[in-house]
């Protein structure tokens, strides 16, 4: 029996689709704009800078509200702002841009409403699904999600490249965003919701404290994607080095996420057997060997492998991330470590646009990157050593599930 045998499942995935869809259109728009405008990568540093940062003051609270109140309704109301902020992108584009400061003050409003909507995402999937079929839930859910993340790119830079424009992008992303909420709308969850039992917000940070082979698997993910993010000076690389625009900007942008859809893919129908630890360690240090490669290629097919194999040596990663946070923790906290392994994430995601974009200012687009890659196969290293529990992580429980 798959997932998509249940009706709440398919209205969830197809949500999280479109909304996937916008924010990468969104994203190829914002970071295609702002270089245009001012032709600076640590401007490109500082929209990922600008993202994270609500969601390192408001995880906390994101986190205890997504244990204490019903998911679906928060992801409404997110799904609700992710179109308003794409509407506001939409009105300064129209009325006529010509400097980045509106943007950013638009991508706090982001950072907010993805602070919230990141633990209760993470935290819904066990709901709308029975217990029995929920790993395949997990790897088909990653699949969906990692194909969305090609296929927004992809239309972004179409979409910007044929309009000369990004007014049709944010038009584009907003639409997809009000179908994520017209889908979130008629979802039913499967099971009953746990009523959350009393506990502190900071209890997702003293499970994870608890429990070092999670700790060191998403702190591992953080510092080595923080290091070895190139996604951010992807604007630089299309535009100053291979020379291919905004529609080759859409291209790589997505190759990534085409290169982990495979391997998603992949691990669904051949999910890891032994050795998943040090599997595990050795895809990270491959994200950062293709790193370097995408550094220093001059070709677009060159570096479109090179991304894709980056975006599959990632998705193990992920996998292995996600079982061990989702299915190890019990459902009224859930919310709670979601929201610390957000943080994580977005720590990876934008601090790491933000530090390419800094090391990028100071010594250049293909030495950022390449560093980049090399601190990240360091990173590995270390983290072999700091957690070797992590190391000897033989096969992922998915029966443990509380």
């Amino acid at each position: 029996m798959t997932p998509f045998e249940y009706p709440s499942f398919r209205n969830y995935m197809t949500a999280r689709a479109l909304v996937t869809v916008a924010s990468e259109m969104q994203a190829v728009a914002v970071g295609w704009q702002i270089y245009s405008i001012t032709h600076k990568a640590l401007d490109l540093g500082l929209v990922g800078l600008a993202q994270f940062l609500p969601g390192v003051l408001l995880f906390l609270l994101a986190g205890h509200t997504a244990d204490r109140f019903p998911r679906r309704h928060i992801l409404q109301c997110c799904y609700l702002g992710f179109a308003c902020i794409s509407a506001l992108l939409l009105m300064f584009t129209v009325q006529g841009l010509h400097s980045v400061w509106p943007v950013y003050a638009v991508l706090l409003g982001n950072g907010v409403v993805r602070a919230f909507n990141g633990p209760a995402s993470q935290a819904f999937l066990p709901l709308v699904v029975p217990e029995d079929v929920f790993p395949k839930a997990v790897a088909w859910g990653s699949s969906v999600f990692q194909g969305s993340q090609i296929l927004g790119p992809m239309i972004g830079g179409a979409v910007y490249g044929i309009a000369d424009s990004p007014a049709p992008v944010y038009a584009g992303a907003m639409a997809c965003a009000l179908g994520a909420l017209f889908f979130m709308t008629v979802l039913r969850t499967e099971g009953r919701v746990k009523r959350p039992v009393p506990s502190g917000v900071i209890e997702g940070l003293r499970y994870l404290w608890r429990n070092k082979i999670v700790l060191g698997a998403i702190s591992l993910d953080m510092f080595a994607v923080l290091l070895g993010g190139a996604v951010a000076l992807l604007p630089v690389f299309a535009h100053d080095i291979l020379h291919v625009g905004a529609t080759g900007l859409g291209v790589l942008r997505g190759a990534p996420g085409a290169g982990a859809v495979i391997m998603a893919l992949v691990l669904a129908y051949r999910p890891l057997g032994r050795h998943a630890g040090a599997i595990m360690l050795s895809c990270v240090a491959g994200f950062g060997v293709f790193t370097v490669a995408f550094g220093l290629s001059r070709s677009l097919a060159l570096s479109v492998v090179a991304l894709m194999l980056v975006g599959a040596c990632d998705m193990v990663s992920v996998i292995v991330r996600h079982t061990l946070v989702q299915v190890a923790t019990p459902d009224e906290m859930r919310g709670r470590v979601s929201a610390v392994n957000s943080v994580f994430i977005g720590a990876s995601n934008e601090v790491g646009q933000f530090e390419s974009g800094v090391t990028a200012a100071w010594l250049g687009a293909i030495p950022a990157v390449v560093l980049g890659g090399i601190g990240t196969i360091v990173v590995v290293a270390l983290w072999a050593s700091l957690f070797p529990d992590l190391r000897r992580v033989d096969q992922l429980q998915l029966n443990s599930r509380k």
